[in-house]
């Protein structure tokens, strides 16, 4: 396992989550509460990560085709 710089983090959960988090470590998917939620927790930030990205570069294409107008504009419908 790779050791981490971790920080503790309390956070309160509906009992229905802790229940299915037992679960999960009762057959043995996880070791440990704390793994299954530092599992869920990476796996939401690098799915966030990309949706973000994605974000940037549609804003980014955007501003492109905004300056692209602009242009397009000054050459050629003002008189």
């Amino acid at each position: 396992m790779v050791e981490y710089d971790l920080e503790k983090v309390t956070i309160r959960l509906p009992s229905r989550y802790i229940r299915a988090l037992d679960f999960l470590v009762k057959v043995d998917d996880f070791p440990s509460r704390s793994e299954a939620i530092r599992a869920a927790i990476r796996d939401f930030v690098y799915n966030r990560v990309e949706v973000v990205m994605d974000k940037v570069k549609k804003m980014e294409e955007a501003e492109k085709t905004l300056a692209d107008m602009e242009i397009f504009e000054e050459n050629y419908l003002k008189k």
